[in-house]
């Protein structure tokens, strides 16, 4: 039967004693000494089984762990003695005895918590406990072996009980304390053997794995020191030799020493390793061979290649934008964007968030629009609001995939790819790269350079870009990538998936005037050797300039025109001296340029003439110059020549003949519901064109137009001067939505055109539009193409079927 005792408790910290161990204990702690005192001053409160009160006093050891608190067991432990700890601190030295189930709180002497506790009978003795006992201990002696404990292998070879060897594992450093803790809560002892024979195997295991990596470290360590002394001998055999050399009156230069360089330049871990082995053949490799230069051509690009240089971003905000703004009128889309860049990557950075999975926070974007926009000089301006370097590859015309990934070393002159090439010589591996004309990249036998830059571009695998030439990863992550492009249908699809698109679709008057006053006339002041002082060009004769002598989405044709008049300037004070300064304004502007060229009103009037006749109609269409007026002229042919069916001329791709086709089904299908004589156009054939035969023309946007000159030709209605056009028309009447909207509206607005007609589905689009233009035009969204004829054709008149007859 279980004794029931009554004992002060004393607490061990993430500490376990086990029955059979004798542990030292400091009494620098206040509950420690209190315990040991109440046991010492105790009188017969309950003592173990054996034990006289006279002998030894007895105080109860209970773990305490940090997440659990007092342990439900705990061991009965004798004072064995008291005195002075080796460090001189006071302590005591305690021995356990027995296992003890806690029970409740009790009342005793002494500022000590007493418990009452109940004596934990062993059970599980037998022959298989005497088994495991034996396998344990010889298991236990290896252990020791290992670590050199000869001392203590003998005392446990003297140990005989089962239970003694069993609680031997309170002293092995191995187990952590809730095993221990598991191993004193267990009364059974075959149970408690199987714990601590697993354990050990596993810490056994443990030792065998540790021992095999300290072999192969201690030999990978004896042969590089060994690698070491032979190099250290190497290079003194190599000095000597040059020092021979040089006394028989040679140059005395020894090879590069590489070596060295890949060592000291800080190189990736692979980048390096391949750098080494390359040193490693170089040194087998005769002078004589070809391949040692090829060799060193290699290393020497390895090195060039600036592998922990990175340029901090500029953290100012609206100093960036400051920048953009300075730079550049106009292009919100693209500034909004990089300033979005900044914005994040600076949060990013305040709250501590580095590269994730090998990524950094590069940008890819693809700026589209016609040309003379500011595509290509808004890459340095980016690159100087960001506080980055900044390089350009020019891709137009480029037909080797090689140019993009580089040529493999087994070939005579190779390189590294342009990609790489712009890398080395930003000397920054987080540089503003300008990948220019990415849409007049050519394919042939030798690949297709724009399948390369799917990897370049795609901001999931480019943090690990292998050239050819290198064959070693290259981390374009940090790289913000900006492609450049005239037509976004130039571009294959899978390469602009993986940009992020931004239209520049030209600019207003106002903004050229604008741009001229703060950007161009400034440059050309430069170039020609002149002053602002000197010479003066007013805002009116800007927007004359604008308006008038030029017509383009761009500003390179207003920048010449600027370049014009300053070098008359020029040429008028060279020859007769003293007529600076000058003021350029609308009243002397045709002295220097001339007549204009383009005049909105007297195109009006022209269009006014052109469109008086039933059977032309004005449309919009966007090149690759940017949005551009279109005219679609249409007649019937003499009912007695014979000749029928449908004549379509211009250059017309196949899509805009089947708008053609399409226009004429329709008008023939309704021709009763809208009033036209569409009968006889069975016996007279319907001829379609559109000037500017030597252009190639395609797409589905004429289709309204081409409707609206039939119904003008066949009514005998001319279509209004003042109104343009553009939708696509299905078989049923309907107009379908199309794109390029702010374009062909820049171009309808600098055309003088008032009036546009636009497909309903295209409405959001106008939000893109400057407000400027919408303002000068009376934009009507249609959604039918009797909507289109209503607002497009003149009022019915007397003459009108006369002139459709």
């Amino acid at each position: 039967m279980s004794e029931t005792l009554t004992l002060p408790v004393l607490p061990l910290d993430d500490e376990v004693v086990l029955p059979g161990m004798v542990v030292p204990i400091e009494l620098s702690d206040t509950e420690v000494r209190g315990a040991i005192e109440a046991a010492r001053n105790s009188t017969g409160l309950g003592r173990a089984p054996g034990i006289r009160a006279e002998e030894k006093a007895q105080v109860l050891l209970v773990p305490r762990l940090a997440d659990r608190g007092l342990a439900a067991v705990g061991t009965l432990a004798l004072i064995e003695q008291l005195g002075r700890l080796p460090g001189g601190q006071a302590g005591a030295v305690l021995r356990g005895v027995s296992r003890v189930r806690i029970g409740s709180g009790t009342t005793g002497p002494g500022a000590a918590l007493w418990v009452e506790g109940t004596v934990i009978a062993e059970t599980g003795q037998g022959a298989r406990a005497a088994e495991l006992a034996k396998e344990y201990k010889s298991l236990v002696i290896a252990s020791l072996q290992q670590r050199g404990a000869w001392q203590v292998v003998d005392m446990i070879q003297q140990l005989d009980d089962p239970s003694a060897i069993a609680d031997r594992a309170g002293y092995a450093s191995y187990l952590t304390t809730e095993q221990k803790l598991e191993l004193l809560e267990t009364a059974d002892l075959v149970q408690r053997l199987e714990l601590a024979i697993r354990w050990t195997r596993e810490h056994l295991a443990e030792l065998d794995v540790a021992e095999s990596i300290r072999k192969d470290v201690t030999e990978g360590m004896e042969k590089q020191q060994k690698e070491f002394l032979l190099r250290q001998q190497l290079a003194a055999v190599r000095k000597e030799l040059n020092e021979l050399t040089g006394a028989r009156g040679g140059n005395g230069t020894e090879e590069d020493d590489y070596r060295s360089r890949v060592e000291a330049a800080g190189l990736p871990e692979n980048v390096r390793e391949a750098a080494l082995k390359e040193v490693d053949k170089l040194e087998r490799t005769p002078d004589a061979s070809p391949e040692t230069g090829w060799i060193r051509t290699w290393l020497d690009t390895i090195l060039d290649i600036p592998w922990n240089e990175r340029t901090e971003d500029a953290c100012d905000i609206a100093g960036a934008r400051r920048i953009l703004d300075e730079d550049h009128t106009g292009l919100d889309d693209v500034k909004d964007r990089i300033i979005e860049y900044l914005a994040v990557r600076k949060r990013r950075s305040d709250r501590g968030l580095g590269v994730i999975g090998g990524r950094r926070s590069g940008a890819v974007l693809a700026l589209v629009g016609p040309p003379g926009v500011g595509k290509t000089s808004l890459g340095e301006s980016v690159a100087r609001a960001m506080g980055r370097k900044f390089v350009r590859v020019a891709l137009g015309g480029v037909r080797d995939e090689a140019e993009i990934r580089g040529h493999r070393r087994t070939y005579v002159g190779a390189l590294p790819g342009r990609i790489v090439r712009a890398i080395r010589e930003a000397g920054t591996m987080n540089p503003v790269v300008l990948l220019d004309e990415v849409d007049k990249i050519g394919s042939d036998y030798r690949g297709d350079p724009a399948a390369a830059l799917l990897e370049v571009l795609d901001p999931a695998q480019n943090h690990t870009f292998r050239d050819h030439y290198l064959e070693v990863d290259l981390d374009l992550s940090d790289v913000v990538f900006l492609a450049t492009a005239n037509v976004l249908e130039g571009i294959p699809g899978p390469l602009l998936d993986r940009m992020e698109l931004v239209q520049l679709d030209g600019y207003t008057e106002d903004e050229k005037v604008a741009i001229a006053r703060d950007h161009l006339l400034p440059r050309q002041l430069s170039k020609a050797g002149l002053s602002g002082e000197e010479v003066t060009v007013d805002d009116d004769a800007l927007h004359l300039i604008a308006a008038e002598y030029t017509r383009e989405a761009g500003v390179r044709s207003l920048e010449r025109s600027i370049a014009r008049v300053l070098r008359k300037v020029a040429a008028a004070e060279a020859l007769t001296p003293g007529t600076l300064p000058v003021v350029v304004g609308v009243a002397n502007l045709r002295d220097y340029l001339g007549r204009p060229r383009f005049t909105p009103e007297a195109s009006l009037a022209a269009d006014s003439r052109r469109t008086a006749v039933p059977g032309v109609a004005t449309g919009l269409a966007v090149t690759g110059a940017g949005g551009d007026v279109l005219y679609i002229e249409a007649s019937l042919a003499d009912p007695e020549t014979g000749a029928a069916g449908v004549t379509l001329t211009g250059q017309l791709g196949d899509v805009m003949k089947e708008s053609a086709q399409i226009a004429l089904s329709y008008l023939r299908s309704h021709g009763e519901e809208l009033r036209l004589p569409v009968g006889d156009l069975k016996d007279r054939g319907v001829h379609v064109h559109v000037p500017a035969g030597a252009v190639p023309k395609d797409g589905p946007s004429a289709g309204v137009t081409m409707t609206t000159a039939l119904a003008s030709l066949l009514s005998g209605r001319p279509v209004r001067s003042d109104v343009a056009m553009t939708g696509e028309v299905s078989l049923t009447g309907r107009v379908l939505p199309i794109g390029g909207v702010k374009q062909k509206l820049l171009a309808a607005h600098r055309a003088g055109v008032t009036t546009v007609l636009i497909p309903q589905r295209n409405e959001p689009d106008l939000d893109d539009v400057p407000a400027e233009v919408l303002a000068r035009l009376d934009v009507h969204p249609v959604s039918d193409v009797r909507e289109v004829l209503a607002l497009a054709l003149e009022p019915a008149t007397a003459g009108a079927a006369s002139v459709a007859a």
